[in-house]
């Protein structure tokens, strides 16, 4: 299974001045290269490199594995965007967004990040120190930070290319590992399944909700302040929302992966799959008061699900998605359903049999019970390829 861990540079002043060349050189060249690739319709790495890998190395300095992977860089940003044009996601064909998209060159942004092979870049991880190749020469001695147990799954898994990037001012090594899965129990005992919600964030069948007070009053802090920020639309509160939005991001991600790591270990402790929501399509299936719709779309439900994939591969607990139609409806002892079995966001009666439960509860009972008839019926347990854990 692989997973990307983002490691934190500490270059001092000089280091910093030396990457950042680096980094704008490496992505001028990507640039040009990608003109070059648009004009002579050569998008594959050998044709490409015919045109550009002698005139990148002459004017912009860069070395002979830099220029292999800015040219490596640009095919694949071609080939990414013919992707994205046959799945329509710039329109069909003779709109103006796709016209727009297809009839230009791709360009590349300053910072973006760049490839380092092992030939560019070594890692002393005792010195918590990298050796690294700048247009001004090989750069040794750059310190790195992270937490413990991040660090030493780069040490034990790392296998091929980092990326140099910088976010926000912040100098980043992303580096891909490699983890060996745990083996999968294929006998599971039964299902947890697990209700993604707004109040809640998510709701298991064993009755434990993750959120609370102070997170949703967090969120409604969070979107007052953005709504006030909106408004004023100056340059200094453009400045402000970009910063909170960084800092919204880590605390949802931090809480998704608190969440995330107890649906896991509960299940792992109880011999137990994890059944979660099939999540494509949620915007336009969930059918919410404008209030509940700015909390729904500010909420990463798609991360969290990933990160209980992942964690759940790594520990071998196997993970099915279900459809989550009518389970807020549906009543999960006489499976009668009826949108009037839901008196309110937090109250379920049925109107058949007379049982009571929280209705979130009670959702993520219906998931649980069609995840365990999923996985009788031959469902197969899945998780991303790539995830992102720092």
């Amino acid at each position: 299974m692989k997973l990307v861990v983002r490691v934190k540079l500490l270059p001092t002043p000089v280091q910093a001045a030396a990457l950042e060349a680096t980094l704008h050189a490496c992505n001028e060249a990507a640039t040009w290269a990608a003109e070059v690739a648009f004009e002579q319709h050569a998008r594959r790495p050998l044709l490409l490199r015919k045109h550009t890998y002698t005139a990148i190395r002459q004017r912009w300095g860069l070395g002979a594995q830099a220029a292999q992977h800015a040219i490596k860089k640009t095919c694949d940003a071609y080939t990414t965007l013919a992707t994205n044009l046959r799945a329509g996601r710039y329109g069909r064909p003779g709109t103006r967004r796709h016209t727009l998209a297809s009839g230009k060159p791709v360009t590349f942004r300053d910072d973006a990040a760049q490839p380092y092979d092992d030939r560019m870049l070594s890692w002393q991880h005792a010195a918590r120190t990298v050796s690294i190749w700048t247009t001004a020469g090989r750069m040794k001695g750059v310190a790195f930070t992270g937490q413990d147990e991040q660090l030493a799954v780069v040490a034990a898994h790392r296998r091929g290319e980092s990326d140099l990037v910088r976010q926000g001012g912040t100098w980043l090594l992303i580096a891909t590992c490699e983890i060996e899965e745990a083996a999968l129990n294929a006998h599971p005992a039964e299902f947890l399944g697990v209700d993604l919600g707004i109040v809640d964030i998510a709701t298991t069948s064993e009755g434990e909700r993750y959120s609370g007070r102070r997170v949703n009053r967090q969120r409604a802090n969070d979107r007052r302040l953005r709504s006030t920020l909106q408004k004023k639309n100056t340059k200094s509160a453009k400045r402000r929302a970009r910063k909170h939005a960084g800092k919204e991001a880590r605390r949802n991600k931090d809480i998704n992966h608190k969440i995330s790591k107890r649906i896991v270990a509960e299940a792992e402790r109880t011999a137990r799959g994890i059944a979660l929501e099939e999540l494509t399509g949620i915007r336009e299936r969930a059918r919410l008061r404008k209030p509940q719709r700015t909390t729904l779309h500010t909420w990463p439900f798609a991360q969290l699900g990933a990160f209980i994939a992942y964690k759940a591969r790594s520990a071998g607990v196997p993970v099915v998605y279900v459809d989550p139609a009518y389970t807020s409806q549906e009543c999960s002892h006489c499976h009668h359903t009826a949108r009037h079995n839901r008196l309110s966001q937090a109250e379920f009666t049925c109107r058949v049999c007379g049982f009571v439960e929280h209705a979130d509860v009670n959702a993520s009972h219906n998931i649980r019970q069609r995840g365990w008839m999923a996985w009788v019926c031959g469902a197969q347990s899945t998780a991303p390829e790539l995830t992102l854990i720092a």
